[in-house]
């Protein structure tokens, strides 16, 4: 009902500072900004729009008090009007270049500022967009400001006919994840030291999927379709030379869960929805007539992660991460989250929507970049085999998160600039 204009009547909205992210990525990367925006702006209200179902629920679990999250109205002129008269936002705040024609003219002319933030332009949309370009450019010259990513935004927006004042580099929010760099979980020894154990869930995590001490976890995290199938091949060739490596896959979108379980029986696994287990319970068995024979059937069980907004409580506890989206080409996905934790990371060559994270990772040697099943299996067992690579991994991806901190800090105090 909402993307139809419908909003409760009885809700009085006082001139809220509207954000839209379109989905889960996009509502990430504007956490820190939320947060940071209700620190300046403490009795501001805050309007947050997704298009997505995943987006909508993140949405909801970071927002607080008075904040309202909604979906984002079909860009139709009379929907869009209703709307934007009912919440009459103080500033609109639009993700990574979200261009919604309809909805940014109506608040162009009230006034309303709009800013873009952590704005890019993908390949694939700088294409489309060239093509509309006489279309496009009136538009974007109705925005107040885009503070994007890179240099390469910047130029790619002013081809489309961006006045230069009105954009802003001031880096990719993404790099402002919560600093993981320091946690307990993190360290080498968090398995045996109690004292660390009492103030991280890492223990109850390994707890909830029934690992020993000895057993490790990989976790293929963001999947898309194509690859579990790879990732399953891998992990049952890697079984004969690692008895004790557990596997859990986190696919992006949760309701192929059904799918993916008979992939993992078809490949001869116990399959086991993370949703189903208790907190705390012994290791899982799988049934004793699994395709991979002469093996302890406990060995054999590969979870699904079924639910939306946990796959950082897994990558907590995982040993090596590969992130998906990268195999086939959907172009890949947050690399960041795993790396600020600590975890080595690999991710396939489809990394088209994080290229230059994902190019900065490899310029630093702080990610390992695969091209298919057998380099996939080929460097799982080299970390598995080396833990001073890991360590190293893990070093120089922290420092390079270190580095690159502070774009949200910037893009509020433009923010800042525009609501004064």
């Amino acid at each position: 009902m909402m993307r139809l204009g419908i909003l409760p009547k009885n809700i009085e909205f006082n001139r809220p500072i509207w954000i839209h992210a379109v989905s889960v990525g996009e509502v990430m990367a504007a956490k820190y900004l939320i947060e940071e925006l209700r620190m300046v702006y403490p009795a501001q209200r805050l309007f947050i729009s997704t298009v997505t179902p995943t987006g909508n629920k993140i949405a909801q679990s970071i927002a607080k008090g008075t904040d309202f999250v909604a979906y984002l109205p079909l860009d139709l002129s009379f929907i869009v009007k209703s709307v934007v008269d009912k919440i009459n936002p103080l500033l609109f705040v639009a993700m990574e270049t979200e261009i919604w024609p309809n909805l940014m003219s109506y608040l162009y002319k009230k006034n309303i500022p709009i800013i873009i933030a952590n704005g890019r332009v993908s390949d694939h949309s700088f294409k489309g967009y060239l093509s509309i370009k006489f279309l496009l450019k009136p538009v974007l010259n109705k925005i107040n400001l885009f503070c994007v990513q890179t240099h390469q935004d910047a130029e790619r927006l002013m081809r489309l006919g961006v006045l230069g004042d009105r954009i802003q580099t001031t880096g990719n929010m993404k790099f402002d994840l919560q600093d993981y760099t320091d946690s307990p979980a993190n360290l080498s020894d968090s398995r045996r030291d109690p004292a660390l154990r009492e103030k991280v869930n890492y223990t109850d995590f390994r707890l909830k999927l029934g690992l020993s001490f000895d057993e490790k976890l990989m976790v293929a995290g963001s999947t898309h379709r194509g690859e579990e199938e790879i990732i399953l091949s891998v992990y049952k060739e890697l079984l004969t030379d690692f008895p004790n490596l557990k596997l859990l896959i986190a696919p992006r979108h949760p309701e192929r869960t059904g799918d993916i379980e008979k992939i993992v029986v078809k490949n001869g696994f116990n399959s086991v929805k993370v949703s189903e287990l208790n907190r705390q319970m012994p290791p899982l068995a799988a049934p004793r007539h699994s395709a991979v024979a002469g093996r302890p059937a406990d060995w054999q069980t590969v979870f699904i992660l079924d639910t939306v907004g946990r796959l950082l409580d897994f990558y907590i506890i995982a040993d090596i991460v590969f992130v998906g989206g990268s195999l086939v080409k959907k172009g890949g996905h947050n690399i960041l989250e795993p790396a600020a934790l600590g975890k080595p990371v690999i991710f396939g060559p489809h990394m088209f929507n994080f290229r230059d994270i994902a190019g900065l990772f490899l310029d630093k040697k702080a990610g390992i970049l695969v091209y298919n099943k057998e380099e996939l299996k080929i460097k799982i067992k080299e970390l598995l085999n080396n833990p001073i690579r890991v360590n190293e991994l893990s070093q120089r991806a922290q420092a390079l998160i270190l580095q690159n901190k502070g774009a949200t800090r910037r893009n509020l105090e433009y923010i800042k600039r525009l609501l004064s």
